[in-house]
């Protein structure tokens, strides 16, 4: 079954493989076949979420797996614990090194740098340094894959960077012994969107006793591990989020193209490709958004508007007809709106964008070590719902593709990113934030001016009807009243609208970012060294991931909800 339709962009599901290496032969046919029915039933789901499969190419389920993979066309990336001529030291029999070097030939080789502290000399005999290897081989799997396929027995075991180890790694966060942890256990975190684990039970030779599992499960970590037949449905709705990225992002794709880069050394991030796809796609829905409210608040103005006329002025029937109209009308765009989900859209897309601005630059700063499981994905929306997992799922599976495309990341690249990040007033995030919050403020205190204007034009029609009540006719104190209303339903949805807009929170946020660029800017200007530079940038996409954060909740709590209107 083809995994690609062509040959167009995409985000990947990227799956890891651990498992044991002394696999039984007898049962090698049925594990192929659960395998490929695994890689399979995943191309049904999402047809349009390419697979990418993470494998060390370690004998027996790696190099089962990778077969299977390759032929079904599906992307493999080796992260292989030390170079080639050392991993083959490692394989038993000649079948085996055989089937890695040909296995070699046809995937995307990525070394593993050493575990911070050891030296090559360190992992050219067996021993507790190449264990260490072996572990962050194991780590690196675990941190950049959305599912971990285990085919392992579910036993316990003491080996430093085995299969049983990598899988309560991938559930709980922890492994034995000097190994970079995650920031947070994921438990207390409660990220089980990053805990998924394919379980295929698998015997190994020799082994005599009973496994306990004997079928298939899904399981996945909430404090403890949890078994389920079917994969849930929270990790069901991340993937299908995840999808309709790829289908966006395809669908424009020609509009997305056309983007000009800054420069060579952005227009080669790998992760800037899916970044300009993140932001040409929020930028786009956030212009929907905004027509739909403005009409959809129109409408119910001219609604208001229209009742008030036909019960204080006039009663002929073509009001009522008039009313109907602008309803249907209301129901209608808000109904689309809705349906295409393009206010979710906007908000995710455009924290997914910011994100990725955030991870290219580390990357191109040589911020982000790929030895360790800390990424700018794990700053980002770490409590928030479990929904929104598949936000850092697409900056996981970009990091990939960075680490795969490595870049010299010297004091002129360095300055480079500080100059198109950071900035001045005349360019990057300072111009941004600046010209932002003074845009954002005129129209507010347009909109606030023009808020008390109906509100003083209505109390002061009151206060004429009042003081003139007795010297007006009948209907001449209607039309009066009407206008009251008219100038009340006026007031009252410009100020719904402004409220769903948040302008007066939008432009605290902005100020306050534009004051930690401006900081930023003046302490790395001071920096003595490259090393001091690098901190600042990482506080400072720190800092930002954390306002991008506050970002989308205050949106998600002023969604846009035709009830409100």
């Amino acid at each position: 079954m083809p995994q690609h339709k062509n040959n167009w962009a995409a985000s990947h599901l990227v799956i890891g493989i651990t498992g044991h290496r002394n696999l039984r032969e007898q049962e090698l046919p049925a594990l192929h076949n659960k395998v490929q029915g695994f890689f399979q039933d995943l191309q049904l789901r999402y047809p349009d979420l390419p697979l990418c499969l993470l494998s060390s190419l370690a004998a027996g389920s790696d190099q089962l797996v990778t077969a299977i993979a390759l032929n079904m066309g599906i992307r493999v990336i080796a992260p292989l614990p030390m170079p080639v001529e050392q991993y083959l030291e490692d394989f038993d029999n000649d079948k085996s090194r055989e089937i890695f070097q040909s296995q070699c030939q046809q995937v995307e080789l990525l070394t593993i740098p050493l575990h911070h502290g050891s030296v090559k000399d360190s992992i050219k005999s067996p021993g507790p340094e190449r264990d260490l290897q072996y572990a962050q081989a194991g780590i690196f799997v675990s941190s950049h894959c959305h599912i971990l396929l285990a085919i392992w027995d579910g036993k316990e075991s003491e080996l430093l960077g085995g299969t049983a180890q990598v899988v309560n790694f991938h559930l709980q966060g922890i492994m034995p012994g000097p190994i970079d942890q995650r920031r947070a256990a994921l438990g207390l975190l409660s990220m089980d969107n990053e805990t998924l684990v394919y379980h295929i039970t698998a015997i190994r030779q020799n082994q005599e006793l009973a496994v306990i599992h004997g079928n298939s499960r899904w399981l996945c970590s909430n404090q403890h591990s949890t078994n389920h037949n079917q994969m849930p449905e929270a990790f069901d709705l991340i993937f299908k989020r995840h999808q309709q990225f790829n289908i966006d992002w395809h669908r424009y794709e020609k509009n997305i193209q056309q983007l000009s880069t800054a420069n060579v050394a952005e227009a080669e991030c790998p992760i800037n490709a899916v970044y300009r796809a993140a932001d040409w796609l929020a930028t786009t829905y956030q212009k929907r958004v905004g027509r739909i409210l403005k009409i959809a608040y129109l409408l119910a103005a001219f609604i208001g508007i229209v009742f008030i006329t036909y019960w204080d002025v006039t009663t002929q029937d073509n009001m009522l007809y008039l009313f109907l109209t602008f309803f249907l009308a209301g129901l209608g765009v808000t109904s689309i709106s809705i349906r295409r989900e393009w206010q979710r859209k906007h908000i995710d897309y455009r924290v997914l964008a910011e994100g990725l601005r955030v991870q290219s630059y580390w990357r191109r700063a040589g911020i982000v070590d790929s030895n360790t499981p800390s990424f700018a994905r794990d700053d980002l929306l770490q409590k928030q719902q479990l929904e929104l997992g598949w936000i850092r799922n697409i900056m996981r599976s970009a990091s990939i593709d960075g680490i795969l495309k490595p870049m010299i990341s010297e004091e002129p690249q360095v300055n480079a990113v500080i100059e198109e990040w950071i900035g001045d007033e005349h360019t990057g995030q300072l111009r941004y934030y600046s010209k932002t919050s003074e845009k954002r403020t005129r129209h507010n205190n347009r909109s606030e001016m023009l808020g008390h204007t109906f509100l003083w034009l209505g109390i002061s029609l009151s206060i004429v009807l009042i003081i003139f009540v007795q010297l007006l006719k009948d209907e001449q104190q209607n039309i009066m009243v009407a206008a009251m209303g008219v100038l009340s339903v006026a007031a009252a949805v410009h100020e719904a609208y402004a409220y769903k807009k948040a302008d007066k929170e939008l432009i605290k946020q902005y100020r306050h970012m534009q004051g930690i660029f401006t900081a930023t800017q003046q302490r790395i200007s001071t920096c003595k060294n490259i090393d001091q530079q690098r901190q600042l940038l990482r506080t400072l996409g720190e800092a930002a991931l954390a306002e991008h954060a506050e970002w989308i909740l205050l949106h998600r709590e002023r969604s846009f909800d035709p009830n409100d209107v």
